[in-house]
């Protein structure tokens, strides 16, 4: 699997997030769908990564620095068709890895409290993320799960 930086201008890019946005909102209220789309994701501050096997975009994930040594995952994401296949353990041990050299000192994140997300949950937690308060500019939701770890 190859895991680079992405400019986020392929149709396949908004393909995925596309499937991205039609997935949460199919499992949160609007109210509680905090996934970005593309517009929102082409800011300064957001680091962008596809992941591929070949020619196939398997998946997707983001860092966006909050403040000098916090930053959150964002649209961590496999592609329906790759799911259970590991895709979302690289892209995290990339990301961890990234975060590092970056010398952030946490990491934060935001998911679902439904059984859809429940994968996402269990793979954040073996990785050493912790439950938390919200963060940021995060309130208190009953369908979002808000998760930090301390990087050392």
């Amino acid at each position: 699997m190859e895991i680079r930086i992405d400019d986020l201008t392929s149709a396949e890019i908004a393909e995925l997030l596309e499937e991205h946005l039609r997935d949460m909102y199919a499992a949160s209220p609007p109210e509680s769908v905090h996934a970005l789309d593309l517009s929102k994701l082409r800011k300064p501050e957001i680091t962008f990564w596809s992941a591929w096997v070949g020619s196939d975009l398997v998946g997707c994930g983001a860092l966006k620095e909050l403040e000098p040594g916090h930053a959150e995952i964002k649209s961590m994401r496999s592609a329906n068709r790759f799911r259970g296949t590991g895709v979302g353990k690289k892209m995290l041990e990339h990301i961890l890895q990234v975060a590092r050299k970056r010398n952030y000192t946490r990491l934060s994140l935001e998911t679902g409290t439904q059984d859809f997300f429940l994968p996402a949950r269990k793979l954040y937690e073996r990785y050493g993320f912790e439950y938390c308060g919200p963060f940021a500019d995060y309130a208190e939701d009953p369908y979002s799960a808000f998760m930090t770890r301390v990087m050392n």
